[in-house]
């Protein structure tokens, strides 16, 4: 009962926030993702239990994963203080399911369990993502993120990508605060722009064209959850690191392909106290290929965030001289 308690809280926010965040990615599947969610949290249930609840109804493998990963997004949480200190003890999937939380490893090794229980062809794999404005251009020493490719069939366009860590929700920068916030794009995720938010310690699991190492990774800008939810794609400056002038203007772009309407672009420069009130932008749309420009005013480098209807898509490190 007392496991209950303490998740209610976090369940009930996630179930809120996943009508707003799913969007188009989430329209296949809203039987599936409203079976999971009705489910609840079946915290008196082992992994196969829960595993044969969620896969039950469904014959189909994908619908079948999508049940999986909507429920593990939903009932679990990220462990800040286990990914701070790098703790991956308890991210077997017995441990996670006791204890609603874990590492980004712990979510796609319990995926990985459900699948293999549902008959599915599911690899864990270990890799990179930038997590702020700080990892530009700073390569990590050694993997900090994991997720999951799914295979459906022979062919190499029936594999795809799966991240339940991400889409369960965010850290805030100093990796302690959990905000649940359901991102129903990181299901078979959009390869173009996955491939420019994550890099696999093994390329072997880099499906489709993206960065050619390490170094070309980090030299991205970041890339956030909301990027996947308008399918964006070509951003430019296609370098996280913008050096410019205060006698020019940055000229910024991306393509996108899942909303009908972007309503307005604000640029978010600087954080914490020295944020500056948002900057709205004067963009153009042609045929889904949103232009703008911004002169930065006063010589700094600044952490610059680019916000599409009100969530973050882009993060830049903008240097500016005089």
């Amino acid at each position: 009962m007392r496991k209950i308690n303490l998740f209610s809280a976090f369940v009930l926010a996630c179930i809120v926030t996943s009508i707003s965040a799913s969007g188009q990615h989430a329209q296949p599947y809203t039987n599936v993702d409203q079976y999971a969610i009705n489910l609840g949290a079946l915290a008196d249930k082992n992994v196969a239990q829960i595993a044969d609840s969620l896969g039950r109804p469904f014959e189909d493998k994908k619908m079948k994963a999508r049940a999986y990963f909507t429920w593990i997004a939903h009932f679990i949480a990220l462990d800040g203080k286990a990914i701070r200190a790098n703790d991956q003890k308890k991210t077997k999937p017995e441990d996670v399911v006791l204890n609603r939380k874990t590492t980004p490893l712990g979510f796609a090794q319990l995926f990985q369990e459900m699948c293999s229980m549902g008959n599915i062809r599911c690899l864990v794999v270990d890799g990179f993502v930038k997590n702020n404005t700080d990892d530009i251009a700073n390569p990590a020493d050694e993997p900090n993120h994991s997720w999951n490719v799914v295979q459906l069939g022979q062919s190499p366009d029936e594999w795809y990508y799966v991240d339940a860590a991400k889409a369960s929700g965010q850290l805030d920068k100093k990796m302690i605060q959990f905000s649940p916030n359901f991102t129903s794009a990181y299901f078979f995720a959009e390869r173009s722009i996955f491939n420019l938010d994550h890099f696999p310690d093994n390329k072997a699991w880099q499906l489709g064209d993206g960065p050619k190492g390490l170094k070309d990774f980090y030299a991205l800008p970041v890339i956030s959850y909301a990027a996947y939810e308008i399918g964006l794609k070509k951003p430019q400056p296609i370098l996280g690191m913008i050096r410019s002038s205060i006698k020019n203007k940055v000229e910024f772009s991306f393509n996108y392909i899942n909303y009908t309407e972007i309503k307005g672009i604000n640029l978010i420069i600087g954080e914490g106290s020295r944020q500056l009130k948002p900057e709205p932008m004067n963009f153009t749309d042609n045929a889904g290929t949103i232009r703008f420009g911004y002169q930065f005013k006063r010589e700094d480098t600044y952490p610059v965030k680019i916000e599409v209807d009100g969530k973050t898509v882009l993060q830049y490190i903008v240097e500016v001289s005089e």
